[in-house]
């Protein structure tokens, strides 16, 4: 099972950010199979909560990608939505990150940035939630905790 969190704050090209994690959804299909995905949450901006809140949602998709050529397909679909790197947490047109991929427990190192699973997974209900929606079988790879348990 490979995981993919989507995330949008503001509008890009007139649309507002529910159509572009719509249209991004759509976009994760040229990656491989699209196999599920979650219904749209709405989730406080943070840390600043005066920022526009964020539309958030969870995808199961299927890949021949490797996790690091997945990840560069990720990075490339978010500058196609005209995501700029500014600084963390800041508003984004499109955030994708690589939640879970196999199950592999991949730590960074001084040549591949990528951790898998995703470092702060357990700590957020805006990827808990519909994790949980989609994939009510799936255990952290580290603690073995489902979503459910970790977003209570």
């Amino acid at each position: 099972m490979i995981l993919v969190g989507l995330g949008s704050s503001t509008p890009f090209l007139g649309r507002p950010p529910e159509a572009i994690v719509q249209k991004a959804l759509g976009a994760l299909s040229r990656l491989g199979r699209l196999c599920a995905g979650s219904r749209l949450y709405r989730s406080a901006a943070w840390p600043n909560a005066s920022d526009p809140p964020f539309i958030n949602a969870v995808a199961e998709i299927a890949s021949d990608l490797g996790p690091t050529m997945l990840l560069s397909a990720l990075t490339s679909i978010e500058a196609g939505f005209g995501r700029q790197q500014s600084c963390r947490n800041a508003p984004r047109t499109l955030d994708l990150d690589l939640l879970d991929y196999e199950g592999k427990i991949w730590l960074p190192t001084a040549h591949n940035a990528l951790e898998l699973p995703h470092p702060r997974i357990a700590a957020r209900d805006f990827v808990l939630a519909p994790l949980a929606e989609i994939a009510p079988g799936w255990r952290h790879p580290v603690t073995g905790d489902t979503a459910r348990a970790l977003l209570s």
